[in-house]
């Protein structure tokens, strides 16, 4: 009698053991790693739209046609910097509509206002806006992020 010896195909409770210690292993530190790109992506993404409402604020100087501003910003066009940031999108009571003549008024929306996201930071924070100081501060990531205008 010939002893014939099964062929298997399949893997070893060890080999399978040692597979999932590595993905584990992997994944301890690959986790951390992500979690901090994200971070810094949020904070990026932050700072860029921090960017935009301070150009919607005061215009871009940059932008010139025919010898003249063709982005003037809130401030540009009405004189002085908005209340809010809503003052942004919505034209405020006080403030007389846009006059071709003069150039003077509010000449909106300045920004874009799709589902009010203008209004909060990468970690859904609400910009605090000040006027006075001229500043915009998100403050979602724990730390204060402040851009001036």
């Amino acid at each position: 009698m010939v002893a014939t010896r099964l062929k298997s195909n399949g893997f070893t409770l060890i080999e399978l053991v040692i597979v999932i210690v590595v993905l584990a292993i992997l994944a301890a530190v690959g986790i951390p790693q992500i979690g901090g790109i994200i971070q810094t992506a949020k904070i990026s993404a932050t700072k860029s739209e921090m960017m935009e409402l301070k150009k919607a604020i005061v215009g871009s100087p940059q932008n010139i046609a025919g010898g003249s501003y063709i982005c003037r910003g809130f401030e540009g066009d009405v004189g002085c910097p908005p209340s809010q940031l809503q003052d942004l999108v919505i034209k405020p009571d006080t403030i007389q509509v846009w006059n071709r003549i003069t150039s003077l008024g509010w000449n909106g929306p300045y920004i874009d206002s799709t589902d009010g996201e203008y209004l909060i930071d990468a970690w859904g924070a609400e910009y605090v806006y000040n006027s006075s100081s001229r500043t915009i501060t998100s403050v979602g990531s724990g730390q204060n992020i402040v851009t001036s205008f």
